[in-house]
């Protein structure tokens, strides 16, 4: 009976969950690639949403709060909301790399970099997935909108595409927590992208 009813929660996840994990073109085109060597690369939250029901940040924080600290206690959740914030920080922005640089050879995607362009990760949905040892788990998925723009004019943008409910891998260390399933969607997002620049630019 157990295993019937986690047959049937991981159908109904799935088909809740069902994802489109691609990325769509909305506007301009790869051209102005063509002779760059570097991009730099910016990470925002500012309008995200968490989970099925589309939670804040603070009110995805506080659940999460409330269920670490009931079962693990207070000092893993400290540990958790500093692993949350640098994550956030640094780490979704090395596995991007991580995703994107694998697939491209003479152009580079990094942070903190004086480039001509720069790229704008704006997370717009983010589902952090469970992790359930042994019985199962379930991948994160990251929506955004990945916007190119001219470092020094940043009102002009270049190119705009979206990723769409693009589904992490269970690939890194902290994949047992929220934000290392978090790290791998960014991971792959990464990917795919780097996939349709290398088409674009051959």
């Amino acid at each position: 009976m157990r295993k019937l009813f986690l047959m049937l929660f991981l159908a109904i996840s799935t088909a809740v969950f069902a994802q489109k994990d691609k990325i769509n073109f909305e506007s301009g085109n790869f051209d102005f690639l063509k002779d760059q060597t570097e991009v730099n690369v910016q990470l925002k939250f500012d309008d995200a949403v968490y989970q099925e029901k589309n939670l804040t940040e603070a009110q995805y924080l506080e659940g999460r709060k409330a269920d670490i600290t009931n079962r693990k206690g207070e000092k893993v959740w400290q540990n958790w909301t500093y692993q949350w914030e640098n994550f956030k920080t640094s780490e979704y922005l090395t596995y991007f790399f991580k995703g994107i640089n694998s697939k491209l050879k003479k152009l580079n995607f990094k942070n903190d970099v004086k480039a001509k362009y720069t790229l704008i990760i704006d997370a717009k949905w983010i589902y952090a997935g469970w992790y359930g040892g042994m019985i199962g788990s379930q991948e994160a998925k990251l929506t955004s909108n990945l916007i190119f723009v001219e470092t020094d004019n940043p009102s002009n943008v270049i190119m705009k595409l979206e990723a769409d409910k693009i589904q992490g891998k269970k690939m890194n260390k902290d994949f047992a927590w929220e934000y290392g399933r978090i790290a791998a969607a960014y991971e792959v997002t990464g990917k795919k992208l780097g996939t349709e620049i290398k088409k674009a630019l051959k």
